[in-house]
């Protein structure tokens, strides 16, 4: 596994093969820095709401006269380029990146917020799977006391990337991929995960 370094990043930028690295649009040259390539704020934002519902369920029941679903736990709003969002204290809020990437099948990307946002409060950190299309969800979190203006399109975010063995495929196509292709924020899909109707069984099973 290795850490692609500015080099390597413009040559899979500029390869035309199957394997290459596609990000778009790249607004300035000097997004891409000797180890990372910065990434920028989306214009679509899910911002979450409080509800007279007592928790967000994650478990599979949607016969329950009370069941509700994990959408609803969010509003959903959208900001131009050059215009400001508020992420408010303890507030979780779903977003995307301005650009589109789409990784090679031997290429993984770590997601990491600019130092300048982690001093303000807001730290990311997230990982893409080799092969991902899409604009990169991110989830925003502020650790901090006070409101951040956040403005669409600047680089809040920074991603590394790691090549990994070439001659390996760790792109499974026969398994579906929840978030694979979006290009606007999508809330949580926990609920839907396979394990979830394992366990509902399992609970429903007589207990003696």
């Amino acid at each position: 596994m290795n850490l692609l370094g500015k080099e390597r990043i413009l040559q899979l930028l500029d390869s035309e093969s199957s394997d290459s690295l596609f990000i778009d649009p790249l607004l300035d040259d000097t997004q891409i820095g000797v180890v990372t390539v910065d990434l920028r704020l989306g214009y679509d934002f899910f911002v979450s709401i409080l509800t007279r519902k007592p928790s967000i369920e994650t478990s599979i029941n949607p016969d329950s006269f009370n069941h509700r679903a994990i959408g609803s736990y969010f509003q959903e709003t959208r900001r131009d380029l050059g215009e400001k969002f508020v992420l408010y204290p303890h507030q979780v809020v779903l977003c995307t990146t301005l650009e589109y990437v789409s990784l090679p099948p031997n290429v993984y990307t770590d997601i990491l917020s600019r130092s300048s946002y982690t001093r303000l409060g807001m730290p990311i950190n997230t990982m893409v799977q080799p092969g991902f299309r899409g604009c990169i969800p991110l989830e925003l979190f502020n650790h901090g006391n006070s409101p951040i203006e956040l403005v669409v399109g600047s680089r809040v975010c920074q991603a590394r990337f790691f090549e990994i063995q070439s001659n390996v495929v760790y792109v499974d196509n026969t398994k579906q991929r929840k978030y694979f292709g979006q290009v606007r924020p999508t809330v949580s899909s926990a609920d839907t995960d396979s394990d979830m109707s394992k366990l509902a069984q399992i609970a429903s099973k007589p207990k003696f």
